[in-house]
């Protein structure tokens, strides 16, 4: 049971070169799910983005992409299909523009999060209003409120509803136990206790609490009710940890370099917690209304926005760089860069209300797409030539595309830090950590 990130085990990287190398087991919660759970990330940086954002198709018949997810090897999208005859789909990608269609768990509209506990993919069923983007009304109105364990192919267990909740928010793992939120109200939380069974947590003051986050020990919630930032104490008791200035809703989280972040609507400004209710500004995303997905990606801290769906980098300070412009629909007053996650060394996005997913490559990264299991591992992370590779206990497990090892010149006159960097503090133990001028064979590794 491990409540926070593993985070990192080196780097030596300067983030405003965009110029060195990490190596991190992340965990990215991300709006409404548990989007990396453990996966080894090991990554190098000059600057470098070889190409823009590349569209990686439309799962099914999507309209939005609600949730990604990295489990056991292979990414997941939970998906809202508003037709009459439609229902929320999860779906796995299958390389390129492709996906496999892995069965609709409720007759609902909407799948909304997704999130790996106990070795099982998880799936919470909602009914989404398509009014609040602006959009016409689903003539689906099945509510949800069922959470459903995957079983393979397209079979789902059903692990029961939550008592008078019609739309499933957010799915967390805390304590060694899984965590539901609700979408809409009644506001409700609740822990899964096995079986079809579940206990309410309460919620602070009848506000609703919506994304969860796992952070340094604690459980976390943000709030679509008045902008504020929640924390649980047990049993059904929240304690308010802020109200974040010109706010009325809480969307994001994510931990960048030690620290908590929070995405919010309207001013679409990034706050970081510094602590005993004091929230740092960290800037405004362009001219955007909202910011919501949230991802830590090789050095860097990326985030999706509303109405334009773009996607901007974190460069220090207030500054947030541009990367690009996912969903180009015409004729709609919002578009949404909603889900992420970090899959085969690239970032991942979903969308509304193209229903599309993007990814892009910045700099050359490989991982483990594996949540990283109890117990003493013995990690390698090897450069060799054009190439990245990752060993788990000997044997190799991952490995980069190909590039040209010119481009990637890593020298910088930041400190080689263990156990700390772009992620997290290491949260465990470390032993012979070794650093060799030269790539080891894999005879080597196996010894």
């Amino acid at each position: 049971m491990l409540d926070d990130a593993a985070g990192n085990i080196l780097s030596k990287y300067d983030p405003g070169a965009r110029r060195g190398l990490t190596l991190a087991i992340k965990t990215n919660y991300v709006t409404t799910s548990l989007s990396n759970c453990r996966n080894v990330h090991f990554g190098i940086d000059n600057g470098r983005i070889d190409a823009g954002w590349t569209d990686a198709g439309r799962p099914g018949n999507a309209v939005n992409v609600f949730a990604l997810t990295v489990h056991g090897g292979q990414l997941y999208a939970a998906t809202c299909d508003p037709g009459k005859d439609g229902a929320g789909h999860v779906y796995r990608y299958a390389g390129g523009t492709d996906w496999i269609d892995c069965g609709s768990p409720d007759r609902s509209n909407a799948i909304s999060p997704l999130a790996a506990y106990q070795g099982k993919l998880y799936a919470g069923s909602a009914w989404y209003n398509m009014a609040g983007s602006s959009l016409p009304p689903s003539p689906n109105d099945t509510p949800g409120g069922r959470v459903f364990r995957f079983e393979g192919g397209k079979r789902w267990v059903d692990c029961g509803r939550l008592a008078g909740i019609g739309s499933v928010y957010g799915l967390a793992v805390y304590g060694g136990k899984l965590y539901a939120s609700s979408r809409y109200k009644p506001a409700a939380v609740f822990r899964y206790e096995g079986g079809r069974d579940w206990v309410s947590c309460g919620t602070p003051d009848g506000r609703r609490v919506t994304t969860l986050n796992v952070f340094n020990g604690r459980l976390y919630g943000l709030s679509l009710d008045g902008g504020f930032v929640f924390r649980y104490e047990g049993g059904t008791e929240w304690s308010t940890i802020g109200k974040l200035p010109d706010t009325t809703q809480t969307y994001g989280f994510a931990t960048y370099e030690g620290n908590m972040y929070v995405s919010t609507w309207p001013t679409a400004t990034v706050f970081r917690y510094d602590g005993d209710d004091n929230w740092a500004n960290c800037g405004r995303l362009g001219k955007e209304l909202e910011v919501m997905g949230m991802a830590v990606y090789n050095g860097k801290l990326y985030a999706g926005t509303l109405p334009l769906a773009e996607v901007y980098r974190y460069d220090g300070g207030r500054t947030w760089t541009r990367t690009g412009q996912l969903d180009t629909t015409p004729n709609v007053r919002y578009r949404r860069a909603w889900s992420m996650a970090v899959f085969q060394g690239k970032l991942f996005s979903g969308t509304l209300p193209s229903g599309h997913v993007y990814s892009i490559e910045a700099g050359k990264s490989v991982t483990h797409d594996y949540e990283l299991g109890p117990g003493w591992r013995h990690l390698a992370a090897v450069r060799s030539g054009g190439s990245l590779k990752l060993y788990l206990d000997g044997k190799q497990v991952a490995a980069s595309g190909s590039f040209n090892p010119g481009d990637y010149d890593l020298s910088n006159d930041r400190p080689l830090r263990i156990g700390f960097g772009d992620h997290d503090y290491f949260n465990g133990s470390l032993s012979d950590v070794r650093l060799y001028n030269r790539a080891l064979t894999p005879e080597e590794l196996t010894k």
